[in-house]
């Protein structure tokens, strides 16, 4: 990879969007330095894996499945919803593998995503100006003035939050909680109330029956590792650059700088300028690296981004993560996938169908139909489907807790109903029963592109 003039510093020298501003500079680089002196998260060894895996999905071979919270939380860490989503992200995996016959790469938003850009930097209440809440490993929550002020020590939490998740996660992916066998397991109590729970029961039903013939042909889990445990990503936004940079390393094997904060980062839509402090940062990274594109993105815009990024046009390097809103995908996504099409370029087209619909009830609180929702992720098949190239992931805010933050859905959430368990700071996001429901849909697209004669290399991936 091409890293020209570049060093893990080298953010700095471009301008900065979305950074908190710490009155405090000495306290921040004592941060800084203490950040660099701890242990990395993840492992280069594991983010290149990632891009091989990431590269199969570029190529029709497999598809991206990455989800997680909008924005984690300090007081709302535990146990229990680290596994929550984790067996919400393993159901629909298992939903969408059995129905595609393709691999499903698993990517949570998870172990980092805390940070959290703004559309203003400072926020009014009653007369009281107060910065803007950023995550919490930026600042508070609370509408105090203690609360807002960014405060560096709160990096080293978020530090530690993110290994004890991470640790938990390899737990679960490794130890055989994600063991096949396990799969009418993995249903969440909420769900097993819902209209969903025969469907997948149905389901887990049949893979029961494939696993007892599987073993009966000596095809078990002691002997086939695939059975009993799974690979787990974790990814967030590139977004507070002093964090990233302290976890910068050098892998000792290659020679490569690697982001050990994250197997997976990716640039947000108020932060893809292409002479920015976050592009600059990403470029120099050898991780797998996303690019939230927005519908205001011309395609020229977009290849000068790409050459930036991947210029040497690595296979999964690259992941191009389209957030248009519903009924806008077709207008404003073709002109793209029409470009990268015709240089050549091999890039992940993933699809966000959260923040394009994003809007506030007339109760106060920010949510999303979720009609919209899987409108619009039809709409990104379409496009895909019309233009004969590869709709390859999906990108989803979701949780496995029995939130009502997004409406509509099997439990037919209403406005109304957004009050009785809203609990994100931020965006509103899925509840298992809709992100299961999300899944058998992606289930029935992917199913349908195996089934034509039309569909390329994904047709040619399950035979």
């Amino acid at each position: 990879m091409t890293k020209t003039h570049w060093t893990p510093s080298s953010w700095r020298d471009k301008p900065a969007r979305q950074l908190p501003a710490y009155p405090d500079a000495l306290a921040l680089k004592r941060v800084e330095e203490a950040l660099e002196a701890l242990p990395p998260l993840v492992f280069a060894g594991e983010a290149r894996n990632l891009t091989a895996q990431l590269a199969d999905v570029a190529a029709g071979r497999a598809f991206l499945l990455q989800g997680g919270d909008c924005a984690e939380s300090f007081a709302e860490f535990s146990a229990g919803k680290i596994r929550d989503s984790f067996r919400v992200i393993l159901q629909m995996a298992i939903v969408m593998t059995f129905a595609a016959g393709l691999p499903i790469v698993k990517v949570g938003r998870m172990a980092g995503q805390f940070a959290k850009p703004r559309s203003d930097d400072n926020e009014t209440i009653d007369g009281i100006t107060l910065p803007s809440y950023r995550g919490d490993n930026v600042n508070g929550f609370d509408f105090t003035a203690a609360a807002r002020t960014p405060d560096p020590d709160r990096m080293i939490r978020a530090y530690h939050q993110a290994a004890s998740t991470l640790n938990l996660l390899r737990a679960f992916a490794q130890g055989g909680y994600a063991d096949l066998n396990r799969v009418h397991k993995w249903n969440l109590d909420f769900v097993k109330d819902s209209s969903l729970s025969e469907r997948y029961d149905d389901l887990a039903t049949r893979i029961d029956q494939a696993l007892t013939f599987m073993g009966a042909c000596g095809i078990t889990g002691d002997k086939v590792p695939a059975i009993r445990e799974t690979n787990f990503y974790t990814s967030h936004e590139a977004l507070l650059l002093p964090y990233e940079e302290a976890l910068t390393r050098v892998d000792s094997t290659t020679g490569d700088w690697y982001a050990c904060s994250a197997h997976f980062l990716w640039v947000g839509a108020r932060t893809n300028q292409t002479e920015g402090a976050q592009i600059e940062y990403v470029r120099g990274i050898a991780n797998p690296i996303g690019l939230k594109c927005p519908p205001d993105l011309d395609p020229d815009t977009l290849i000068r981004l790409i050459d930036t990024l991947n210029p040497n046009n690595e296979p999964g390097r690259l992941t191009l993560i389209a957030r248009m809103g519903h009924g806008k995908v077709e207008e404003k996504l073709t002109p793209l996938v029409r470009a990268v099409k015709r240089e050549g370029r091999s890039v992940v087209w993933s699809c966000d169908p959260m923040h394009g619909n994003t809007f506030k009830s007339s109760s106060g609180y920010k949510t999303r139909k979720f009609e919209n929702v899987l409108g619009e992720v039809r709409e990104f098949f379409g496009v895909h489907a019309a233009e004969g190239t590869h709709p390859g992931g999906i990108h989803l805010e979701l949780t496995g807790q029995n939130v009502t933050e997004c409406t509509g859905g099997a439990q037919d959430i209403t406005e109304e109903n957004l009050s009785d368990r809203y609990h994100t700071h931020c965006d509103p996001r899925l509840n298992a029963n809709q992100a299961l429901e999300m899944a058998f849909m992606l289930a029935e697209e992917l199913k349908s592109l195996r089934l034509s004669p039309a569909t390329g290399n994904i047709a040619h991936a399950a035979e």
